[in-house]
């Protein structure tokens, strides 16, 4: 069967330590979207591993597969799986041959784009790392695959195309000349091919390259378990997202499916588990109706002089919380519960099950709210607007409830649903009644053991 594991939110909810609760159940876990911006955390006896690239799976040494619907930066991906092995793991990396390729002069046209949008209030707050313009060259036919580093002369071929429009793209739109830029050598056709060239060696020599569905197909017909790890979160899926404040993939369920190469029904017939952060974070800019306190430089209309009456609160669930990007180390922008936020992702990715994390961090607070319906224009409205400037007018209309204690988590954990918190209990019974979806798991810590596990998908 398969479970897939999908952010409700604006990513960071949580889900390579859900990956990992549930991963020794899993033969494969497999990416379906997305690059090396996704920042998922896995916490093992005590040590933690950040990852940005490789599947989560691969602290339990599960089989892990970038699908062909991720972008792939080679040198993360071997820098990546080089730590692992120097911390004693030995992680198994498949990647899809119909996966695009991250290229030097993707991060420089990335810094470069944002950089021009900043000038008119309008830049998205992307990670830097060159996701967006590789997802546009795929889209515009000019990108190479994996599989094209796999042949030198279709590799050399396809450089010499696209390179001549990305240095007339600098040079002759911008206005940059290559010359002065950091990394000349991202517009040097030579010099790309011979460091992908080595890439593709690399990932020939380890037989690391696979045709992703047939591969992912083969393993559930010989009766293996398939985990399929979305990164990023439903509101900023490019087509279900707040446009366009979005990354460039499909986050939702939907996007297993395209970015693994198996049909959609393989993945509706088996488990999709919502991962909700018991509060909401957002990196970057966009709208955020139930925001606490902001960012420079991130949250509209905020500056120096601090956010309000909610700044304090802000503040101290950010630091409880650690909310800081894994990728980028950036703040996150802190607000309570989004209500029609999560009623909107279940609607799109059709939630069999929720794993609610970080209650642990609400703990001590003598109220604790969540935004349950927005007024817009004197109506009150139950889900998100479709477009981002009618969602930016909405108001939320929150509910309160009582804060409960901190407590010995780790006990709570061990011994189950019913030792959370009485005041805890109705917060995430709310939720489940909310979304009509029961909860699976109870996030109280950041490590494998810190989780109540109500329900496991794979069994």
């Amino acid at each position: 069967m398969t479970v897939t594991i999908v952010g409700s939110q604006l990513g960071d909810e949580g889900k390579g330590g859900i990956v990992d609760l549930w991963g020794d159940a899993a033969d494969v876990v497999a990416r379906y979207q997305g690059g090396d911006n996704a920042g998922h955390t896995v916490v093992e006896d005590g040590t933690e591993y950040k990852l940005s690239l490789v599947p989560s799976g691969a602290v339990r040494g599960k089989v892990g597969v970038l699908g062909n619907g991720c972008v792939v930066n080679p040198a993360t991906l071997f820098d990546e799986i080089d730590a692992l092995r120097e911390r004693g793991l030995d992680p198994d990396v498949r990647v899809a041959r119909r996966a695009h390729v991250i290229l030097p002069y993707h991060r420089v046209l990335d810094g470069i784009e944002e950089e021009v949008k900043s000038d008119s209030d309008s830049e998205v707050g992307t990670t830097g790392r060159g996701i967006g313009p590789t997802y546009e060259d795929k889209a515009g036919r000019r990108g190479l695959r994996v599989g094209d580093l796999l042949d030198s002369e279709v590799l050399r071929e396809k450089l010499e195309y696209v390179v001549s429009q990305k240095r007339a793209l600098v040079e002759d739109v911008y206005g940059v000349a290559v010359t002065d830029l950091d990394d000349p050598d991202a517009f040097d056709v030579e010099a790309l091919f011979e460091e992908y060239r080595e890439y593709g060696r690399r990932l020939a020599d380890n037989d690391m390259t696979v045709n992703a569905g047939d591969f992912l197909a083969d393993r559930l017909d010989d009766g293996q378990e398939v985990m399929f790890e979305g990164a990023q979160g439903t509101i900023i899926d490019i087509d279900h997202g707040n446009y366009p404040y979005v990354t460039s993939s499909n986050p939702t369920a939907g996007g297993a499916a395209t970015g693994t190469g198996l049909s959609p029904g393989v993945v509706g017939n088996g488990e999709v588990v919502g991962i909700v952060k018991a509060y909401l974070t957002r990196v970057g800019s966009g709208p955020m109706p139930t925001e606490l306190g902001g960012v420079v430089g991130d949250t509209p209309g905020y500056d120096e002089q601090g956010g309000g009456d909610n700044e304090e609160l802000a503040t101290y669930i950010r630091e409880e919380g650690g909310e800081y990007g894994t990728v980028t180390g950036r703040p996150r922008r802190v607000g309570w519960l989004d209500v029609p936020m999560l009623r909107h992702a279940a609607r799109a990715n059709g939630f069999t099950g929720l794993a609610v994390n970080h209650i642990d961090v609400l703990a001590g607070l003598d109220e604790v709210k969540v935004g349950h319906s927005y007024d817009l224009d004197g109506e009150e409205v139950f889900a998100m607007p479709a477009t981002t400037e009618r969602w930016a007018d909405c108001e939320p209309n929150f509910r309160s409830f009582d804060g409960w204690d901190d407590v010995d988590w780790s006990a709570v954990a061990e011994a189950g649903y019913d030792a959370i918190p009485e005041n805890a209990r109705a917060y995430l019974d709310y939720v489940s009644d909310e979304l009509d979806t029961d909860i699976y798991a109870v996030g109280v810590g950041p490590g494998r053991e810190e989780s109540v596990v109500v329900e496991n998908p794979f069994r």
